[in-house]
């Protein structure tokens, strides 16, 4: 087996791409071709990323595989598409000041202003508007949806 790979893109069919890419592990296992790694990043829709020796490994893999439709030319290196590999904090995109809905927990369904971003704990502190003395409450970025961007639309 070569030790160096490279990551092929395979162009499949949209919302398909878990499937094609399970379907390519088992082949690729059946068959023992050097396929390393396959990732499915849910930014990337229609296509299925393939760590190989050689694109015609991958070839090899998805024929007849459905829902695969080809092999796009040329190989990335794995820095190319390391960010892929670590997700993205859920309280990316919400400010200090923002207006929100919370979403679960016992304050559902209130809607509070953004008053404190913790993204290494990916947590929010926010004031209720509906509290009668504001009180600052901690949750999880992903209990609120953002509502607005600033303080000034509610």
């Amino acid at each position: 087996m070569s030790e160096t790979t490279s990551i092929y893109v395979v162009k499949t069919t949209a919302n398909q791409e878990r499937s094609v890419a399970n379907v390519i592990a088992h082949v690729a296992r059946k068959e023992k071709y050097d396929v390393r790694a396959l990732l499915v990043p849910d930014v990337l829709k229609g296509y299925v990323l393939v760590e190989a020796s050689a694109p015609e490994v991958v070839d090899q893999a998805i024929q007849g595989v459905p829902h695969a439709r080809s092999v796009i030319k040329g190989s990335s290196s794995i820095e190319e598409v390391e960010h892929f590999l670590t997700p993205k904090p859920v309280v990316t995109g919400i400010n200090e000041g923002a207006i929100v809905e919370l979403i679960s927990g016992p304050f559902k369904g209130e809607k509070a202003r953004v008053k404190r971003v913790d993204v290494a704990k990916e947590e929010i502190t926010v004031e209720l508007f509906e509290a009668m003395v504001p009180i600052p409450i901690t949750v999880r970025g992903d209990h609120v949806r953002v509502l607005s961007k600033d303080a000034r639309g509610v």
